[in-house]
């Protein structure tokens, strides 16, 4: 059977492709619910694409989640990034003094309907002034612990290398081998 990671964005899916080279692409609009729990945005996902055929199939969300604000945004990033933007955002943690942030993938893997695996992974940083013109999102803003410059000012080898996706994929890739 084959396997198919559920994505229009072709960054995430040379990233997951490097991980899992036998993954295929497929670029099908699914619904999305808005929640605050990824894994119900995730299964959500997983099962509707269980309509369009029999495979196996990987979904992700990747969140940011701000300590000022008890993790919100997480998976409602996306709708604050469009209201505010990333300076809003920064002006938000500037105001309330906490710039601590966390960035987590949660990627969905599952053979039916019935049986759904998640992989996670995280990186902590913060949030900073908007920096940098690579990446997509939230990067200009988000530096992570041990390094100077923003997801934003590395380059895609050099964010693949330690990003929260890759974290997780690792745990999915071994899940996958045993």
């Amino acid at each position: 059977m084959s396997l198919y990671f559920i994505t229009g964005n072709k960054d995430k899916f040379a990233e997951v492709k490097a991980i899992l080279p036998d993954v295929k692409q497929l670029n099908i609009k699914l619904r999305e619910i808005q929640e605050i729990d990824a894994r119900k945005i995730i299964k959500a996902k997983l099962l509707e694409a269980f309509k369009y055929r029999k495979a196996e199939f990987i979904v992700e969300d990747t969140s940011l989640y701000l300590e000022c604000l008890n993790g919100l945004p997480g998976p409602l990033v996306k709708w604050f990034l469009k209201a505010i933007g990333n300076e809003g955002l920064f002006n938000i943690v500037k105001k309330l003094g906490n710039n601590r942030a966390e960035a987590k993938t949660i990627i969905g893997y599952a053979k039916n309907p019935k049986k759904i695996y998640y992989f996670e992974g995280s990186i902590k940083g913060k949030i900073i002034s908007p920096r940098g013109k690579f990446g997509f999102g939230w990067d200009p803003i988000f530096q992570p612990d041990g390094f100077s410059k923003s997801f934003a000012e590395l380059t895609q080898e050099e964010k693949n290398k330690i990003s929260m996706r890759r974290i997780a994929l690792e745990k999915l890739k071994k899940f996958i081998e045993k």
